[in-house]
């Protein structure tokens, strides 16, 4: 989906800028070497930033429980 057309910025490219390390719009645009021109686009790449930071903490969350979590065994693979 195509978050910026004046700077043909996309869903794609908002993803990517943020799992290399992007947290503000200014370093969504850089990641493209563009900024913003309308500012049209501002409230949507802020909205895309948060969700995808809120995904990867919640996915950060999930491994962090999951490696909290004990390892359960079946009987019946130990009487085997």
């Amino acid at each position: 989906m195509v978050i910026c057309s004046c700077n043909s910025l996309t869903h794609k490219d908002v993803e990517s800028a943020v799992a290399h390390g992007a947290t503000r719009p200014s370093e969504i645009y850089a990641s493209k070497r563009c900024k913003a021109q309308c500012g049209n686009c501002v409230p949507g790449v802020v909205c895309m930033l948060k969700e995808v930071r809120m995904r990867q903490r919640q996915a950060a969350e999930t491994v962090a429980h999951a490696a909290c979590l004990p390892v359960v065994v079946q009987s019946e693979a130990l009487s085997a």
